[in-house]
């Protein structure tokens, strides 16, 4: 069985016009993948294509060998995918405790308990929030629920749609290391960022995007050296 989530000839349509063409990408466990490009070249898409709520139109994504092609999206979440959407996304009317219980609600009683210590651990900004609902939090606390979701779910593929989306750079400089440290307990990491010299310091592997194609894959190293890369995918 081939290790890793792998998306090949990935095409997907919204609303009747194609935005994803023939993508192919790899994410691979313990490494960090950045996705970059301009806003619009269908990075979002490709997120919520893998997650199960775009349907494809055509390729194939597979976990660890395993198809998830017309999963629902609570199987996708079951194969071992996590996915945080762009805008730091809570259930706003919910206290921060019941928002990380729903992301554990597949557990058992003892499992959601150890989780959400893990999850606790990480962000301990939290501990003292529990109560506090989710919507009056600020877009950096409401970030770290959104993270903390997903470490409780216990991925082994995350996928981070533009973590610093609308937040402080102490915020981002904040949420970046717990990325790095669960790619070091074994979990792939799609990072989607605007902040591209963020994505590219961090990254194993990195890919543009322009609209709808892969326009390069290769190290983060290549495309430090080659802006001209960048440049002319964030002008197309």
């Amino acid at each position: 069985m081939s290790a890793g989530l792998s998306v090949q000839g990935l095409k997907v349509a919204r609303n009747g016009k194609a935005v994803l063409h023939a993508i192919d990408l790899d994410i691979l466990p313990g490494k960090i993948t950045a996705l970059l490009g301009a806003n619009g070249a269908g990075k979002s898409s490709l997120v919520l294509a893998i997650a199960g709520v775009l349907p494809a139109t055509g390729g194939a994504i597979a976990v660890d060998g395993q198809s998830i092609v017309g999963m629902r999206p609570e199987a996708v979440r079951a194969s071992g995918i996590a996915a945080v959407p762009e805008g730091h996304q809570v259930l706003g009317d919910l206290s921060v405790e019941d928002n990380l219980k729903v992301a554990g609600s597949h557990l058992t009683r003892a499992g959601l308990r150890s989780a959400l210590e893990v999850a606790l651990g990480t962000f301990p900004e939290l501990r003292d929030r529990l109560q506090a609902r989710s919507g009056n939090l600020s877009g950096g606390q409401q970030q770290m629920v959104a993270l903390a979701q997903a470490v409780i779910a216990r991925p082994r593929y995350l996928l981070a749609d533009e973590l610093s989306f609308g937040l402080a750079p102490v915020v981002v400089a904040r949420l970046v290391p717990v990325l790095q440290n669960l790619a070091s307990q074994g979990v792939g990491v799609l990072l989607i960022e605007q902040f591209t010299h963020i994505a590219l310091k961090i990254a194993d592997k990195a890919y543009v995007m322009e609209r709808g194609m892969i326009c390069f894959a290769g190290l983060p190293q290549d495309l430090i050296s080659n802006p001209e890369i960048l440049h002319s995918a964030y002008l197309a």
